[in-house]
């Protein structure tokens, strides 16, 4: 079995990214569509159609989920996933025509490298590159311009990768994909640092003990940061379930980042249900807030 989203059959990923600008996308797919959810608990998002997803919302399935850098420069690059959903006739069917469904949110990358943003046509090619293949954590779509550890700036940063995780349990299958540009530090079960903000001799500073440890600390209002996730199942939800288990997720993200939710940050889980296999709603929250934290870890490479 795939250790990624690929494990829950139907789920397409797809990558694209521009590496000598340090910025790029990502886009995750199914042709039958998905249930979906989200909790978003970042003080400083950038996203997009995002209200579809509250329980009120009339909307209960999404065609895509699209990641991207670039801030909220990034949001418009969505068009090119809609475009590509267009031409494939996938939607939300309208007597306009059919309308694709396509969540979005971005993290800040536009100091990593250059402040060069995504745009349609790159997002169009991440959907032209979407399969069900394997994938490696590696700094590529969304996270080719992903860091942690910002508390001393971006020279003392630590590059971070497109994480994965996945895990079977009977016929349940969940699975999560993280795009780490975290203010804080990547850490173990046992508070160790995988990375983070270094000093000038290389050694990780241990951010947490930073703030724990200085008196009238000043972060400023920067917003610079974010951590984003997509959780995917074969479990059967409606979109009450999938923003349940988008809440029960961010517990991943406690276990793995020694500070997060900030006003700095624009934390937040997507969850896709493809409605294959019956599964309780509270063991597929319990296993989504692992596989999140395994997804986080394994960006530290």
């Amino acid at each position: 079995m795939n250790n990624d989203l690929t494990a829950v059959k139907g789920i397409k990923v797809g990558n694209a990214e521009i590496k000598d600008a340090g910025t790029g996308c990502t886009v995750i797919l199914a042709e039958d569509g998905f249930t979906i959810g989200a909790e978003i608990r970042g003080g400083a998002p950038a996203t997009r159609e995002t209200a579809l997803i509250s329980s009120e919302a009339v909307v209960d399935k999404a065609n895509a989920v699209f990641l991207t850098g670039g801030s909220a420069f990034g949001l418009d690059a969505a068009g090119g996933v809609m475009q590509y959903l267009s031409e494939e006739k996938i939607g939300f069917k309208t007597g306009g025509g059919i309308v694709p469904i396509v969540p979005s949110a971005a993290i800040y990358d536009l100091e990593y490298i250059s402040s060069q943003k995504p745009d349609q046509s790159l997002a169009y090619q991440a959907c032209k590159n979407a399969n069900s293949k394997a994938l490696k954590s590696a700094s590529l779509g969304a996270a080719a311009g992903a860091v942690c550890g910002k508390i001393n700036g971006m020279e003392s940063a630590s590059k971070t990768l497109l994480g994965h995780a996945s895990h079977k349990n009977g016929d349940l299958i969940v699975a999560a994909l993280a795009v780490v540009n975290a203010f804080f530090d990547i850490t173990d079960l046992n508070n160790n640092i995988l990375a983070g903000a270094k000093n000038k001799e290389g050694e990780f500073i241990d951010s947490q003990k930073y703030i724990l440890n200085t008196p009238r600390v000043k972060l400023g209002f920067s917003r610079e940061n974010t951590t984003l996730v997509v959780v995917a199942t074969n479990a059967i939800l409606n979109k009450n379930e999938a923003n349940r288990i988008s809440m029960m997720g961010h517990s991943g993200f406690s276990r793995s980042i020694n500070g997060v939710h900030t006003m700095l940050d624009g934390d937040a889980v997507f969850t896709v249900g493809t409605n294959k296999v019956k599964a309780d709603i509270n063991q597929i929250g319990i296993t989504a807030a692992e596989v999140v934290r395994r997804a986080i870890v394994s960006a530290a490479g």
